[in-house]
């Protein structure tokens, strides 16, 4: 049915982050209120019927969650949901919503980026750079190497296409194997992860954060990939064990790593990943091209309009698996 009056939208951002772009469009749509920690948010959440969280790390909601009396969407301005899904949400009747589809170009640019980058050595040729040394040397060919994309969804399946225009063969990991994807040579499911991992060149992080992914990159795993291959997590940092990482770096169990998301954010100053020479980290940014917030504010809006508009939304959340499965 459709809804006639404005709505109360409650914008979740993280403490001292500055009001989203786009706020004046939804103003035009919606009674907008702002809270920013868990006693703004007990104020701002009676008669609030949306809201928009933008701080991915929060637990103000969880908190606070005796005060939604009138709540029923949820939108998420990220693709990881993780830090939403507490019991009483999972189980309730309001519905969640996520980002999926903004972030997966530019994380399929990063991840193609970073397997030429240690295709062709580049970190090593930075050094040399700086130290002002000419070395010649030879370096891998890309084509033909066999990338494992661990979680085969809608950023999966944008790096796979990457791959493949690149001449790499992309494989996946899902839940359920698949037969019939354009975008990947081919998708096993879960249980084929061991096998999988002793084939591929590169292996990508792509998977949300579930009970069932963190911490399934152990030693277990490490030790089944080859020593020649790399790692890259676009994922969630809490997916792979860091310090059974930095052991399977220092005994070369695998070859490399390339890293956008950590167990410990911001990573601390004195941590050693900062002086492995085999590793490549940026922080948290894989997906963070210029004009993102907007991007995020209108993509929310547009389903604001469906909901306002009694449609169905796009981007539903499975609160059970924890991701958007469609």
């Amino acid at each position: 049915m459709t809804r006639h009056s404005k709505p109360v939208v409650t914008v979740l951002t993280a403490p001292g982050e500055n009001e989203p772009p786009g706020m004046d469009a939804l103003r035009a749509r919606a009674e907008v209120r702002f809270a920013s920690d868990e006693p703004t948010l007990r104020d701002t959440l009676p008669g609030t019927e949306v809201m928009m969280v933008t701080d991915f790390r929060t637990e103000a909601l969880a908190a606070a969650w005796p005060s939604a009396d009138k709540l029923k969407w949820i939108h998420a301005t990220s693709a990881g949901v993780d830090a939403l899904m507490f019991p009483d949400l999972i189980d309730g009747d309001v519905i969640v919503t996520n980002a999926r589809g903004i972030f997966d170009r530019t994380i399929a640019e990063y991840v193609l980026c970073t397997i030429l980058m240690f295709a062709k050595d580049f970190p090593h040729s930075l050094r040399l750079q700086a130290d002002h040394k000419w070395q010649h040397r030879e370096t891998e060919r890309a084509e033909g190497k066999q990338v494992l994309i661990v979680g085969a969804g809608s950023i999966g399946g944008q790096i796979a296409r990457l791959c493949r225009a690149a001449g790499l063969k992309p494989h996946g990991i899902a839940r359920k194997p698949r037969h019939d994807d354009p975008d990947f040579i081919a998708v096993h499911g879960n249980d084929d992860l061991t096998e999988q991992l002793g084939l591929a060149d590169f292996v990508v992080i792509a998977a949300p954060l579930t009970p069932q992914t963190e911490g399934l990159f152990n030693e277990k795993a490490f030790k089944s990939m080859r020593k020649t291959a790399r790692l890259i997590n676009i994922g969630r940092g809490p997916v792979v064990k860091t310090d059974d990482l930095i052991a399977a770096l220092k005994n070369g169990d695998i070859a490399g790593a390339a890293l956008d998301v950590f167990e410990e954010e911001p990573l601390p100053e004195d941590h050693p990943l900062w002086s492995m020479e085999n590793v490549i980290m940026t922080p948290h940014m894989s997906g963070d091209f210029i004009g993102w917030k907007r991007a995020l504010t209108d993509q929310f809006l547009e389903n604001l309009d469906r909901w306002h508009q009694g449609e169905e939304l796009f981007n539903l959340v499975d609160k059970k698996l924890g991701y958007a499965s469609k």
